[in-house]
This record gives C-alpha cells, sequence and structure tokens, in this order.
C-alpha cells in the first residue's frame, strides 16, 4: 500500500498530470487534476461524454505522467471503470471544484481505476525507482 500511496501523493503535489490514450491508431494526450485513492485503488475522474472516456472504452490501456520540476512519474496500465456511488462521494469531496460539473447521479461522472499498473519514479540524478499496483 506504501508505493500507491506514494503516486498518489505526487499527484497531489503536481497538481497537473497529463493521460495518454490512443484513437485508433492516433495518441491522444490531454491534462488532467483528478486523483483519489479510496479502497486501495488509484482513480481519476472524466465525463462519460468525452472522448476520453470513449477513447478508453475501445482501448482501456493509458499512461500518466507527471513533472513536480525535480522528478516525474509515469503510471501506465489499464482504467477501468468503477461506477460505485461511494467513490463518485469521495472525489467530490477531496475535489469540490468539481461539482459545478459533476454529480454522482448524474450518469455522466466517470471513475477509473488503475488496474495491473507499473508506476516508474524518474529523475536526471537518480536511478530510477519502479513498482507494480
Amino acid at each position: 500500500m506504501e508505493n500507491i500511496e506514494k503516486v498518489c501523493s505526487f499527484l497531489d503535489k503536481a497538481g497537473t498530470y497529463y493521460l495518454a490514450t490512443t484513437e485508433n491508431d492516433q495518441p491522444r494526450v490531454r491534462p488532467f487534476g483528478t486523483v483519489l485513492l479510496h479502497g486501495g485503488k488509484l482513480y481519476i475522474e472524466t465525463g462519460k461524454s468525452k472522448s476520453v472516456s470513449k477513447q478508453l472504452a475501445a482501448n482501456p490501456k493509458a499512461e500518466i505522467c507527471a513533472f513536480d520540476g525535480e522528478k516525474w512519474l509515469r503510471v501506465s496500465g489499464e482504467l477501468i471503470n468503477d461506477d460505485d456511488r461511494d467513490v463518485k462521494v469521495a472525489m467530490l469531496e477531496k475535489m469540490p471544484s468539481l461539482k459545478a460539473m459533476y454529480s454522482p447521479d448524474d450518469g455522466n461522472m466517470q471513475m477509473l481505476f488503475f488496474r495491473n499498473a507499473t508506476a516508474t519514479f524518474s529523475s536526471f540524478t537518480a536511478a530510477p525507482e519502479t513498482f507494480t499496483f
């Protein structure tokens, strides 16, 4: 559990990370800021009406990358849909600014957790640190 907590803490500190998906054979990258550790899983949030949701439904393999000014983190794996209302509520409690766009019962808010994930912390001054969750 310690490693996944380290990942979540890093993402919180960085504030913005970049999510890469694919659409047919074209990579798609966009900034995100939603992250939640809940029930031992690392979650991100989006809207089901967005292109990213459709891309992940077609191919759940994804990667995120974040930089905190000294180190960077890459997390790759599969992003799996979770419609558990409690997870949605937890995300909205952590990030109340999302309440202007989403609610746990709107049919649009989508929570996705990483499965079969590999996380690698890197920098220019230290050897990479890699682990799975």
